[in-house]
């Protein structure tokens, strides 16, 4: 297997859980949601670690969480350097004009 493909299939699984991350921030602005139902709390369980990491690094500002923002930040720079790296390691693309 192709370490080209391997670092695509990566980025687009990074592209995924963004789109996860969106919808679980979404979700969170609904304040009587049951996260107790088995998928909310499986949604919960899938991408609070990662939100946690930058809670613990960046404090709310006035009852604000921006932590999400560098979370999703941080996943957009990872997705695309991936991307770029699968580009510059396919047979073929290796050298661009």
């Amino acid at each position: 297997m192709e370490i080209s493909f391997f670092l695509q299939v990566l980025a687009q699984t990074l592209s995924i859980y963004t789109l996860v991350l969106v919808v679980r921030v979404l979700l969170s602005w609904f304040p009587n949601l049951d996260w107790g139902n088995p998928l909310l709390s499986a949604l919960s369980s899938i991408t609070d670690p990662y939100l946690n990491i930058f809670r613990g690094l960046i404090p709310p500002l006035g009852g604000l969480d921006l932590s999400a923002l560098v979370a999703f930040f941080a996943l957009q720079i990872s997705g695309g350097l991936l991307s770029q790296l699968a580009m510059s390691t396919a047979p073929g693309l290796s050298s661009f004009q």
